[in-house]
């Protein structure tokens, strides 16, 4: 199976930085034109589909996509939402028509949310296991009702009669999830299609591989796998690693130690393991071969990079891959400065190594050849 490569819209803001408002000023205001900016971007250099992310600081991810659709001309949406937002069937009747409006260009990133404070900010009291048992009613009614046909469901959390849509969308949204406690896994491999881990080192990853195999294979699915990272990549590594000192050059201590402050607190398992690879400082940030967790120091969620020269990432792609992932979600800062350092660097090695199909928007509507576009990566 060739790899799929999806890039992220930073619907919170850019910058130069590891966050936006870093010490040096810089920031991009997530306007509509700059995110499609990103979208284009990614669009143009064959990426799969874009994430777009849930949360307060970040504009609604239902209504940006949306918006992109006819900015954009084959790019998937990977739309995040939470279970505590809306109803299922509210769920359903939304992914319908976008994958209706878009020509089918919808994924559904289901996020049960792990931060006490986001989570009661929109009305939510639940505690952590009960979160995750309203998503595995969420799922199954949002499942039901997508089939078009009436669905009936009575739950702890939620009670449907005839759950439906207008009409059943072909083809079907594919689900994403990711969650790393023991309740995250048994819903994962109960209803999703593709399970997603932030960038542990690999030999923490292939172990949760094993286990959500075994998992689905209990109820009787299989499971694509997919892994969230960010990306430092430049045609010398020294370039790339030089990056990674300027990013820690600008992380203000203040904000630093808020948020380690944070992720002391915080429920969320994922969040747990990922600040557990940096410790809360400074020192021994590379954890393994080309993987660099200085993100987390002031970035929760996904909290590490890929840092290297293209051939290096292509390298660790391609462990990653061999482990059983076949879904990257890559992001770097500047958004769409990075985008073109990995669609012109490493996408090419990916090609070349056979793990990465041909770029479709290079191949001439006209003609089907492929056309040739000279290589500006460094310019």
């Amino acid at each position: 199976m060739s790899l799929k490569l999806h890039w992220f819209l930073p619907t919170s803001g850019d910058s130069r930085t590891v966050t936006p408002f870093g010490p040096d000023g810089h920031f991009r205001p997530p306007t509509l034109e700059y995110i499609a900016q990103v979208a284009q971007a990614a669009d143009r250099l064959g990426f799969d589909g874009v994430l777009t992310p849930t949360g307060t600081p970040c504009e609604d991810a239902w209504l940006m996509t949306a918006a992109l659709i006819r900015e954009t001309e084959r790019l998937k949406f990977l739309v995040a939402f939470r279970p505590n937002a809306l109803t299922p069937t509210l769920a359903a009747q939304k992914a319908a028509t976008f994958q209706r409006i878009s020509d089918g260009r919808l994924l559904l990133n289901v996020v049960t949310g792990g931060d006490d404070d986001e989570q009661q900010r929109f009305g939510d009291w639940l505690d952590h296991d009960q979160r995750y048992a309203r998503t595995d009613e969420f799922m199954t009614i949002l499942r039901g009702a997508l089939s078009g046909q009436p669905f009936d469901f009575e739950g702890d959390h939620f009670n449907v009669a005839g759950a439906t849509v207008s009409q059943a969308p072909d083809p079907q949204p594919k689900l994403y999830f990711g969650g790393a406690s023991t309740a995250a896994e048994e819903i994962a491999a109960k209803h999703v299609d593709v399970y997603l881990m932030w960038g542990e080192p690999p030999s923490m990853i292939a172990p949760r591989i094993a286990r959500m195999r075994q998992l689905a294979a209990d109820q009787g699915r299989t499971l694509t796998f997919g892994i969230r990272l960010h990306t430092i990549t430049r045609d010398h590594a020294d370039d790339a690693w030089k990056e990674t000192q300027r990013f820690l050059d600008l992380v203000d201590d203040n904000r630093m130690a808020v948020s380690q402050d944070q992720f002391a607190r915080t429920t969320s398992v994922g969040q747990q393991r990922m600040a557990s690879l940096h410790k809360g400082s400074k020192e021994n940030l590379v954890i393994a071969p080309n993987l660099w967790a200085g993100y987390g120091l002031v970035r929760s969620g996904a909290a590490t990079a890929l840092v290297g020269n293209h051939s290096e990432v292509a390298d660790r792609i391609e462990e990653y891959h061999s482990l059983g992932i076949d879904e990257f979600i890559l992001s770097g800062h500047p958004h769409i400065e990075e985008a073109y350092w990995v669609g012109e660097g490493v996408m090419p090695e990916l090609r070349k190594r056979g793990l990465l199909a041909e770029n479709p928007a290079l191949i001439s509507r006209n003609t089907g050849q492929r056309i040739s576009y000279p290589n500006t990566a460094g310019r």
